[in-house]
C-alpha cells in the first residue's frame, strides 16, 4: 500500500481513507474504473450486492495486477438477506462473485426485523466463517449504532453514512469516536452540489485546487473515510490528488459552517428509525 495515503486503523483493521465508490457503475464500467483506480493509487474498493457488480470489481482488481493484499474491499449485504442463514449464505454468495474475500462486510441499512440480536449474530458468524476480514455497518443512526456494537461480539469498524459539508453528522461523528469506531462518507461530494459553492470554491483557489479535492481533503483530515465514484478517469485522478496540501483549522469550520437542516440526499431510512438531529 502506498505510503502517501494515509489511514484508519480500527481493532487493528487499517482502512485507507480514501477510497473508489461503484455505486450506479455498471459492471463493464466497474470492471474498468475499478482497474483504472487502483493503477492511479487507490487501494480502497467499495461494492455491495445490490450494485449488482461485483464481479466487475473483481475483474478490475484482478486486471489491475496490484496485489490483493494491499487493496481493502468492501462490500454490503442487503436487507432482505439479514436473516440468520440468509446473510451468510449472500455473504458467501458476495465471496464467489467477487472471486475474493472481502475485507469488510457491512449490513447495508438498519431493518426492524429480524432484531439485531439475530442479524448481527448472523454477521459474525460470517466473519467467523472466513467470508470476511471485519464487520460493520451502513447508513445506521447513533441510537441505533449503539445498540448494534453492544449486541456485537466483533468490533463494528465503520458506519458508511451519507457525509458532506451540507450534513453536519456531528452526533454520528461523536457516538463512532466515543465506540472507537469510525465513519465512512457516501456521496462525500453531494453529488456534485460543492462544485458551485462560493466558500469552497475561495478554499480551492486558494490552494490551487478544486472544490472536489478541497472537500476530500476537509473529509479525511477528520479522519473520516471518503469513497468518491466516478466513471470517468480524468475524475477519478482529481480526486486522488490530495495529498500534497492541507486545509487549516479556519478553513475546516468554514466548510463545517456551510451544513444546513435540509441538506441530506439520500433518505431511504426504514420508518421505524429516525436520523440524529444534528
Amino acid at each position: 500500500m502506498s505510503q502517501t495515503q494515509p489511514a484508519i486503523t480500527v481493532d487493528d483493521v487499517s482502512i485507507p481513507l480514501l477510497g473508489f465508490g461503484t455505486w450506479q457503475l455498471e459492471p463493464v464500467d466497474a470492471r474498468r474504473m475499478v482497474a483504472e483506480a487502483l493503477r492511479i493509487g487507490y487501494r480502497h474498493i467499495d461494492t455491495a450486492r445490490i450494485y449488482n457488480n461485483e464481479e466487475g470489481v473483481g475483474q478490475g482488481i484482478r486486471d489491475s495486477g496490484v496485489d490483493r493484499a494491499d487493496i481493502f474491499v468492501t462490500t454490503k449485504i442487503w436487507v432482505e438477506d439479514f436473516a440468520a442463514g440468509d446473510l451468510q449464505r449472500a455473504a458467501a454468495a458476495s465471496v464467489e462473485r467477487l472471486g475474493l474475500t472481502p475485507d469488510l462486510l457491512l449490513l447495508h441499512w438498519p431493518r426492524p426485523t429480524p432484531d439485531f440480536i439475530e442479524t448481527l449474530g448472523a454477521l459474525n458468524d460470517a466473519k467467523a466463517r472466513g467470508l470476511t476480514r471485519s464487520i460493520g455497518l451502513s447508513n445506521f443512526p447513533s441510537a441505533r449504532f449503539r445498540e448494534a456494537q453492544s449486541v456485537s461480539d466483533a468490533w463494528l469498524v465503520t458506519n458508511q453514512v451519507e457525509y458532506h459539508p451540507y450534513l453536519s453528522q456531528k452526533t454520528l461523528r461523536a457516538t463512532a469516536a466515543d465506540l472507537g469506531s469510525s465513519l465512512t462518507a457516501w456521496s462525500p461530494l453531494a453529488q456534485g452540489k460543492i462544485a458551485e459553492d462560493p466558500v469552497i470554491a475561495d478554499i480551492a483557489r486558494a490552494h490551487g485546487k478544486t472544490p472536489g479535492q478541497v472537500t476530500l481533503r476537509w473529509l479525511i483530515q477528520q479522519d473520516v473515510i471518503a469513497i468518491p465514484r466516478t466513471s470517468k478517469e480524468s475524475r477519478a485522478a482529481e480526486n486522488f490528488d490530495i495529498f500534497d496540501f492541507a486545509l487549516s483549522d479556519e478553513e475546516m469550520l468554514r466548510i463545517h459552517a456551510l451544513a444546513r437542516p435540509d441538506g441530506r440526499i439520500g433518505d431511504w431510512l426504514d420508518k421505524a428509525f429516525v436520523w440524529d438531529q444534528d
